[in-house]
């Protein structure tokens, strides 16, 4: 069973090509035009154990919303389509990822049906040139299309870099126990998930 999705996504403001492989080794090729973004979605194929490449181009003269945005929606519909019906995963997953002074959770369910409960309250408005509510924004846009439900909270943090790196961190290592093949069938009483 191959478990790949793709996803590309052109409007006025953006382009941005996804691949996915949640069966990979976390071989990792981002180039996004936004380089925190690159950096932590780097945390989030190589703990998550994807093979996950993300080319962007955007119109980040003006910012980097749309980027991060359009970035997020595509690997969420990439994430939905290497799902496919998700059967034989386990369904959820959870991860404690601490780094130096920052301490981030992150649960998930695939059940099909997209909510974020983003408990994250950053210590720095702006990392580098990164405003940090684009990370809440970047997951509202993957749940959205991955169809997942998240619960992410930064449980304490200085510094703000060590703060997305725990939550993406987090993210990837929840992701991979949930999408675990350990069964056989859809884990639902439904008989569904969505």
């Amino acid at each position: 069973m191959t478990r790949t999705g793709e996803s590309s996504r052109t409007t006025r403001e953006t382009s941005v090509k996804v691949t996915l492989d949640l069966d990979g080794r976390g071989t990792v090729d981002v180039a996004t035009g936004v380089p925190f973004l690159d950096h932590m979605l780097d945390q989030l194929g190589r703990h998550g154990r994807l093979d996950l490449t993300v080319h962007a181009q955007g119109d980040t003269e003006i910012d980097a919303h749309h980027t991060v945005e359009d970035t997020g929606l595509a690997i969420g519909e990439a994430l939905g389509a290497a799902l496919g019906e998700r059967a034989g995963i386990e369904r959820f997953g959870d991860a404690t990822v601490p780094i130096d002074e920052a301490l981030a959770r992150v649960a998930l369910d695939c059940s099909g049906r997209p909510y974020l409960v983003a408990d994250l309250d950053w210590p720095l408005a702006v990392v580098g040139s990164y405003e940090s509510h684009l990370t809440t924004h970047f997951l509202e846009s993957l749940v959205a299309q991955a169809r997942l439900s998240v619960h992410a909270t930064l449980e304490r943090a200085e510094n703000g870099h060590h703060a997305h790196e725990a939550v993406f961190k987090a993210l990837a290592v929840a992701l991979r126990r949930a999408v675990a093949v350990t069964g056989e069938g859809v884990p639902s009483t439904k008989g569904s998930l969505g």
